[in-house]
């Protein structure tokens, strides 16, 4: 019960199992939205060629960590993305905060499957 790292569960106080309790799911996907100016970079204007232009672009990510204290975090330079540091404005909750937490390998796919599907919309979407 207490070595397995993928176990879910974790023990307080050795191996009685009175004191063992389910493991909480952290994980997060979030959204960034982006300043305009982003679509002076070709890099990321290039990765968007069918954006809506009536729509915000978008940084989609995934963390351990909430989202406001993720997206404090790229601001300040700690594990950046550099279009988030440079460019981001603020976190969007309504596209994201439904599925909000989640376990790890949930919120892997999550970040790919909201880029996807934000894309689709018509969003300018960055997702590394």
């Amino acid at each position: 019960m207490g070595s397995d790292p993928d176990s879910s569960w974790f023990s307080f106080g050795g191996s009685d199992p009175d004191f063992s309790m389910p493991r909480k799911h952290h994980h997060n996907v979030y959204v960034i939205e982006l300043d305009p100016a982003i679509f002076n970079i070709a890099r990321f204007r290039n990765a968007n060629p069918d954006r809506d232009l009536l729509k915000p672009a978008v940084y989609v990510g995934m963390t351990g960590l909430t989202p406001e204290e993720r997206f404090a975090k790229h601001k300040a330079g700690i594990r950046a993305n550099r279009y988030v540091q440079r460019f981001g404005l603020r976190l969007l909750p309504r596209l994201y905060a439904y599925a909000n937490p989640m376990p790890y390998q949930a919120a892997r796919d999550m970040e790919v499957e909201l880029a996807i599907a934000l894309r689709e919309q018509g969003y300018a979407v960055w997702q590394a």
